[in-house]
């Protein structure tokens, strides 16, 4: 496997919350211990019995606690759920002599062993359009390494992102049979492929692995880094998913060369997001050389590769920054999101005005209306806000909408504050590459926000 930037993500779940009962007698606490194949409980601050052979017991994270009730017995189940996943840069990831397509997700060195002994099976989820560009050179790395394989390409976008295609490729895969354990689903495309087969794996024997592998600049470094997975329902962006992670991601820049000018701004957008929440060094990056990635299509200059270099150095911070907030809360058990921010106005402008808005061009005129309702509250000073705009068109996304009315606005936040706990949770920047979570916006503040912004950004940005 080529030598390249290993990122690790493990994640365990927290305990949910215990519900106040009236106890009769004092609650008692177990452990679970496995004895040869039977789990056993064992009351916590107990010594394990000394007849268990010690070569023989395995110890459980998991707890039962159990206590009296008035109507009998009470039983409070702590299972923690651990993930591990790998975000793993490649160059030449369809080479045949790179072996990271089939074994860059294996950690253990037994299974390893175990997998190069046999004959290896894949099913492969792959964008239309990235059919036609790579599905030459993919058929030809299975054959190169004796993979029995099935190649399934889809049309993958926001209209087709349902759960009738998840259906679909089940179907598939159920034909195709795969073993839930060792032979991961593989998904070959943008964000939406990636979502849509995410979802699949996630359905299908209640759990199945899977691999993305993004080949447009926004999966490149939002969708395929974190655990979410999901289609469109009834009209509403995401609203069946799940929070099951890949077991790896492989990163392989050249697959952005091929993408429209339009695609690399559209990924820009969510790079953007995390320079303004968290990073003034990604910022300054962003400003000096948007230009230049956008004409490069973030390729390194002769095929070298160094932290100096622009491509690579903005989008492993754009990765380190995501995987940062995303790590400790893979499952959004933590409300207050910074990684939210231009995510709570775009979902309802992206599908009212679908297919003229891509993602990150949604996000950001999110982002461009916060920078105002930011800059009325005093919380970024007019420099600040001139120079997020002026950055905004810079990396040639718009910062207005002529759909994104008031009354839009005002319905995303309120559905915001329903599906919130009550607060509004609003990520707000503070400064450029500072932001905090804001609860006591005004609508009198959202009101004058919205009209400056309009007066300011809709003349130079008609869609």
């Amino acid at each position: 496997m080529p030598a390249g930037e290993f990122y690790s993500v493990n994640a365990v779940r927290g305990t949910p919350k215990k519900e106040s009962i009236t106890c009769r007698n004092k609650p008692k606490e177990f452990q679970l211990v496995r004895v040869k194949d039977t789990w056993k409980r064992v009351e916590s601050g107990h010594e394990i019995p000394c007849t268990w052979e010690e070569d023989q017991i395995i110890v459980s994270q998991a707890k039962i606690g159990e206590k009296s009730t008035e109507s009998g017995i009470s039983w409070t189940i702590q299972a923690p759920i651990y993930f591990r996943y790998n975000v793993i840069e490649s160059q030449n990831l369809l080479d045949p002599s790179n072996m990271t397509l089939l074994y860059g997700h294996v950690s253990d060195p037994e299974e390893m062993e175990a997998l190069q002994k046999k004959t290896l099976k894949r099913f492969i989820v792959i964008d239309v359009m990235v059919d036609k560009l790579y599905g030459y050179k993919l058929r030809k790395y299975f054959e190169a390494n004796n993979v029995k394989y099935q190649i399934l390409p889809l049309k993958t976008t926001e209209e087709t992102k349902s759960i009738e295609l998840v259906l679909h490729i089940l179907e598939e895969v159920h034909k195709f049979g795969l073993d839930r354990r060792t032979e991961p689903i593989i998904g070959i495309g943008g964000g939406v492929c990636l979502d849509i087969v995410g979802l699949a794996a996630s359905l299908y024997r209640r759990r199945t692995p899977y691999i993305r592998v993004p080949t447009t600049l926004l999966s490149y470094v939002d969708a395929s880094v974190g655990a979410k997975n999901g289609v469109n329902f009834c009209n509403c962006k995401n609203k069946i998913g799940s929070y099951t992670p890949p077991v790896a991601t492989f990163l392989d820049r050249s697959f952005i060369q091929t993408i429209p000018r339009r695609q690399i701004s559209n990924g820009l957008g969510e790079i953007l997001k995390m320079a303004l929440m968290k990073h003034k060094g990604l910022f300054d990056l962003l400003e000096s050389h948007g230009k230049y990635l956008l004409d490069t299509k973030f390729q390194s200059e002769n095929g070298l590769t160094g932290y100096g270099d622009a491509a690579l150095k903005v989008t492993r911070l754009a990765i380190e920054t995501m995987l940062e907030e995303l790590a400790p809360n893979l499952w959004e058990d933590d409300l207050d999101r910074l990684v939210d921010y231009g995510h709570v106005i775009s979902p309802e402008l992206e599908m009212k005005v679908l297919p003229a808005l891509m993602h990150g061009e949604a996000v950001n005129i999110d982002m461009a209306f916060m920078t105002y309702v930011s800059y009325v509250r005093g919380r970024l000073n007019q420099e600040e806000k001139d120079r997020t705009i002026k950055c905004m068109r810079g990396l040639e996304l718009p910062v207005w909408h002529q759909d994104c009315s008031l009354q839009l606005i005002n319905k995303a936040l309120n559905e915001r504050l329903k599906h919130s706990g009550g607060l509004m949770r609003l990520p707000l920047p503070t400064g450029l590459g500072t932001a905090e979570i804001s609860n006591d916006v005004s609508e009198e503040t959202i009101k004058k926000a919205f009209e400056m912004w309009v007066e300011e950004c809709s003349q130079k940005d008609q869609p």
